[in-house]
């Protein structure tokens, strides 16, 4: 179960970093007005979060006493380096904590702002957390870009090809109702690399 939430958590992270080698630091530090948040204000609190939480997360409660969540919503970044570091240092410290997990782990008891969740639990929380800020993210990206955006997925009204591109690299006998990266269409069955 550990590999596959690492290699979810991999991909909105890569979603992340697609989108950051499409901009400068002017368009990183954009804002749509004084109340919105910039890319790297998003990406700051996103990593906040992660040291918060993912620092001795077995010991220790995730919210902790050092943690200023506040600071992290101001916009006090000067450049795309400087965002960047500050990503990769929270994205460090939650995949540490993620090959810590084990077997015996995903239902150990564990706390966030002294509310007790299991370690499953907690995991959970981020896969709908670190997506949400990161299709911010993703969204402000493609404003700023317009016409230049790179797509991350499949391109506006490529769907049709996309699909048959897919299926010309598979074998014949393999070939399944679609690409779910998960199931196969119509079949409870789950794919070898999905299973537990």
């Amino acid at each position: 179960m550990k590999d596959l939430f690492i290699k979810r958590f991999l991909y909105y992270k890569e979603l992340g970093d697609n989108t950051f080698g499409q901009l400068n630091d002017e368009e990183v530090l954009w804002q749509f007005n004084p109340e919105s948040n910039s890319i790297a204000t998003i990406v700051k609190h996103i990593s906040g979060n992660m040291l918060s939480r993912w620092t001795n997360f077995l010991t220790e409660d995730g919210e902790k006493e050092w943690r200023n969540r506040d600071s992290e919503f101001e916009n006090d970044i000067h450049s795309k380096d400087e965002m960047i570091e500050i990503w990769e240092k929270g994205w460090k410290v939650f995949m540490d904590s993620l090959h810590q997990i084990n077997d015996e782990t995903w239902l150990k008891e564990i706390t966030i702002r002294g509310e007790k969740h299991s370690v499953l639990d907690a995991v959970l929380r981020q896969l709908a957390h670190y997506p949400y800020h990161i299709g911010q993210i993703v969204y402000v990206a493609k404003m700023l870009k317009d016409d230049h955006w790179k797509t991350l997925s499949i391109a506006r009204n490529k769907s049709q090809e996309f699909n048959k591109e897919i299926l010309k690299k598979q074998k014949p006998e393999n070939i399944q109702q679609n690409s779910s990266p998960v199931c196969y269409a119509k079949s409870s069955e789950v794919r070898d690399d999905y299973k537990i």
